[in-house]
């Protein structure tokens, strides 16, 4: 059961951040794509913008890929907690803890999970345990 549960876990998050990935690289799922989502980072302080955006954007999409495949766990969690880092220390900071009034409470988790799976490791329904 504990290698379904972190199947689970790894699909979900490594899926969502693929998403991510996409709308700033690509403008899919509602995203902006590099120009447009390289001007908003400009306007929190974020440069230069569009560079900035494509690497957030590969880093999610990359370490998104591979998280959810277990296929170099601890390096793709280490993309995803850098952009996590990024994204509470540049935007959420500010606002507090609660999701509510958009502060860290969501990247945290995220950032916290990320960390727990890279720390236990990818289980045995994954490229890691595999390639063993």
């Amino acid at each position: 059961m504990t290698a379904l549960g972190l199947l689970i876990i790894r699909l979900v998050i490594g899926l969502l951040f693929i998403g991510h990935g996409a709308q700033k690289l690509f403008g899919w799922f509602g995203g902006y794509g590099p120009k447009g989502t390289g001007g908003w980072m400009e306007s929190v302080g974020i440069k230069p913008g569009v560079l900035m955006a494509v690497l957030a954007g590969l880093m999610e999409l990359v370490g998104g890929a591979l998280f959810a495949l277990g296929f170099l766990t601890p390096l793709a969690a280490a993309l995803l907690v850098l952009t996590m880092l990024g994204a509470i220390v540049k935007v959420h900071a500010r606002n507090g803890l609660w999701s509510t009034a958009d502060g860290i409470e969501y990247p945290l988790v995220l950032l916290v999970v990320l960390i727990g799976v890279a720390m236990i490791g990818a289980g045995t329904y994954s490229l890691d345990f595999l390639l063993q």
